[in-house]
């Protein structure tokens, strides 16, 4: 295949496949605090922190990893100033202690902290500033999770890059054209010791949540649920095992998890349906590596022109990404992974994200359901056409139609929703 084009597949694997403890936007968050004491050089006395209405929506009901419990901005800000490791990136909080946690319990006591939504008309945007005496220290993180713009000591800038107009988190690798074909030819001729690593760290780290939400009670048990009272065939195996992953994510489960397009959600729903179907079939590893590509980049591709963060729940993308891989574990080719995409989009898109929460685990189910519906639709002869709603003739049509529809057409509902949201935050 094109040489560009695989080594571009390459990269957005690499680059999208990393580790992170907890849900990404509160991390995000303490990430940027972290960085913001160590420019500072002390425990700040008071910090003001300004972000965007979708990190407001995003943190507000979450829990923070290893904090015992706390949820919200100003509990991700004091873990990142009080113990957290930039070095850590996306991972910053994960190696706190029983001594950090009651030091951060009591840096919340004090009230330094000021959180109010910032006016930059960025999506993603996360900006804080630190004072100790006379010194301060800015941070500034737009557009994806570890995207550092800005870093200054007493006003003077220590680190700046452009802020780009482009659609937020979207690799550069998806604005160039990489098709749905390219990912299934790609997938068919990959080396997979250029992609095994971060395939292998990602069963291991998903595999391993899913297993932990499906022992313990976290959140509303979704998984459990499943299991409970729809028995044990893979079908719902594999929505059970994705929402599990996520029940344990969003309630403080300090395990690690492989995250797809920003997402810990988006990865485990990408990800684990496909081993579950893969055990059950008995795939060899090479066809699991090679459906677990399919899954991935057919849910960036579809998460490329819709951004980062959205009203648009981005777990959608991730089950159709679900079903193309599942789709390819059972033999299918670029035609069949296709409509596989085309019919998972007409089932499920649409559904909001109101941020991120127990009932993430819900959708994640319903989004594997999606993928997995639309594959069997068209083994059993039947397919969506265009012209049927917002599907056109054409799976690459199709995926732009969504992109519009998630990044433009939402926008109001995202604002609707952000209000709704602040308004029970005050």
């Amino acid at each position: 295949m094109d040489k560009t084009i695989y080594k571009g597949c390459v990269a957005v694997l690499k680059d999208e496949l990393v580790p992170a403890m907890g849900c990404t936007e509160p991390v995000s968050v303490a990430y940027a605090a972290a960085l913001a004491r160590k420019t500072l050089g002390a425990l700040p006395e008071r910090v003001c922190v300004a972000v965007s209405g979708n990190i407001l929506k995003n943190v507000k009901s979450v829990i923070v990893p290893n904090t015992a419990g706390l949820r919200g901005i100003p509990a991700a800000v004091a873990a990142g100033l009080v113990a957290g490791d930039p070095e850590l990136r996306l991972e910053v909080v994960s190696r706190l202690t029983d001594a950090d946690r009651a030091a951060i319990a009591d840096y919340l006591k004090a009230g330094a902290i000021a959180v109010e939504q910032s006016d930059t008309g960025c999506v993603f945007d996360i900006e804080i500033t630190a004072y100790s005496a006379a010194d301060s220290a800015y941070v500034r993180i737009t557009g994806s999770h570890t995207n550092v713009v800005s870093i200054k000591r007493n006003g003077e800038t220590l680190f700046e890059k452009q802020v780009s107009e482009d659609i937020a988190g979207t690799p550069d690798q998806f604005k160039a054209g990489i098709t749905v074909k390219d990912i299934v030819e790609f997938a068919d001729c990959a080396e997979l010791s250029d992609v095994e690593e971060v395939l292998q760290r990602q069963i291991d780290c998903n595999t391993a949540i899913s297993a932990e939400g499906l022992r313990h009670d976290y959140g509303a048990k979704v998984g459990k649920v499943l299991l409970a009272a729809f028995g044990d065939d893979v079908h719902n195996r594999a929505k059970a095992a994705a929402a599990a992953g996520s029940d344990a994510r969003m309630n403080g489960c300090e395990l690690p998890v492989v995250i797809v397009s920003g997402s810990g959600n988006q990865g485990m729903t990408a990800s684990l349906p496909v081993i579950v179907y893969a055990e059950h079939l008995g795939s060899s590893r090479d066809r699991l590596l090679r459906a677990l590509i399919v899954s991935n980049l057919v849910t960036v591709h579809l998460k490329a022109g819709i951004g980062c963060l959205s009203a648009y729940c981005g777990a959608v993308s991730a089950g159709c990404g679900a079903g193309a891989g599942v789709c390819y574990l059972r033999g299918g080719g670029y035609n069949e992974i296709a409509h596989t995409i085309v019919n998972a989009l007409a089932i499920q898109s649409g559904v909001i994200c109101d941020g991120a929460k127990s009932s993430c685990a819900a959708k994640v189910a319903s989004a594997v359901e999606a993928g997995l519906v639309g594959m069997e639709m068209y083994g059993h002869g039947s397919e969506f056409y265009g012209g049927d709603g917002i599907i056109e003739k054409g799976v690459e049509n199709t995926i732009r139609n969504v992109g519009e529809l998630a990044r433009n057409g939402m926008r109001e509902t995202d604002e609707e929703i952000i209000r709704m949201m602040i308004k029970n935050i005050k």
